[in-house]
């Protein structure tokens, strides 16, 4: 067994790379408590979010499109959470971040799939769109959140020492890698982006997929916008802002093509983990902003150029 691992070294390089950069951070940041528990929960904490959105992007990747718009929606979502529980407490604030991803989602699947602008643009012109209206809606000023049981559940509390934002990755991650995996509309999904004219005269609705798997990524945006709320205890339009880079980076480094056809749940999550890892020991060393961006981008670049096969 761990000879057919090391043998497909390619297809296993994240999980690699991953235990080689803890290891590394264990051994050069043990005086700076990198080993902490306290502080490796924190890099699940701050990692959660990203994961969320991951698994949702792993799926429209897979399907041979993209969503850039999940960081902007993800805010949007923290605002009319926030504004929903001031207005009419949890059940109503929760009701309104869910509308809020799935009228996103829809428009964005309806542009893309009955209109064909590519999803590249759509979502593109949808981040603008989304950012504006939490800006607006909110007069750029943070939508205080106070309701206990509401921060509790979305991001700010712990089960014993496991913090709620590692019960949902750890649930939405297992349901995410079920579906991609065993079921019929994950095996439509991958055929979609594997070759879209062929899953046609096979009898998928390829258009539908699309339309799904672009759906379903909106919703995760907004879930993660309602963690983000829930941890931070407020709505800022802020929140979420440029997460999409890291998404999508996260999705590619766990072994998701961008040209679609092969996905990977499991491996999403690990690469989220990976670049939560990164930053973190890079700001335990004490690098400055510019050099992180730096040392941070080097890594990826690194670990998904090991990824591809050579033809």
């Amino acid at each position: 067994m761990a000879n057919a691992f090391f043998a497909n070294w390619r297809q296993n390089i994240i999980y690699i790379g991953f235990v080689v950069i803890f290891l590394v951070f264990a051994v050069t940041l043990a005086d700076k408590g990198f080993l902490n528990p306290n502080n490796l929960l924190n890099i699940v904490r701050q990692t959660a979010m990203i994961a969320v959105m991951a698994i949702a992007m792993t799926f429209v990747l897979s399907a041979g499109e993209i969503d850039l718009s999940v960081g902007a929606v993800a805010g949007l979502a923290t605002v009319t959470v926030a504004m929903g529980i001031a207005a009419g407490g949890p059940i109503v604030g929760v009701g309104a971040g869910i509308a809020t991803g799935l009228a996103v989602g829809m428009f964005n699947g309806w542009l893309t799939t009955r209109i064909g602008i590519p999803s590249f643009l759509t979502t593109l012109a949808m981040m603008g769109i989304a950012k504006g209206v939490a800006m607006w809606i909110s007069a750029t000023a943070a939508v205080p959140i106070l309701s206990s049981g509401y921060s509790w559940l979305f991001g700010g509390g712990n089960l014993g020492p496991v913090p709620v934002l590692m019960l949902w990755m750890a649930v939405l991650g297992g349901i995410g890698h079920i579906v991609l995996r065993r079921s019929g509309f994950g095996r439509r999904v991958l055929a979609t982006g594997g070759g879209e004219t062929a899953a046609r005269y096979s009898g998928i609705d390829t258009k539908a997929i699309k339309f799904k798997v672009l759906v379903l990524s909106s919703l995760a945006a907004a879930l993660a916008g309602m963690l983000y709320a829930g941890r931070l205890q407020s709505g800022r339009f802020q929140l979420g802002e440029g997460d999409e880079l890291s998404v999508i980076a996260a999705a590619v480094l766990g072994g998701t093509s961008l040209f679609g056809g092969r996905g990977t749940v499991i491996g999403t999550i690990v690469g989220a983990l990976m670049i939560g890892l990164i930053n973190n020991g890079l700001i335990l060393m004490g690098l400055e902003f510019s050099q992180q961006l730096i040392a941070r981008g080097g890594i990826i670049i690194l670990a998904v150029a090991l990824s591809q096969k050579r033809s």
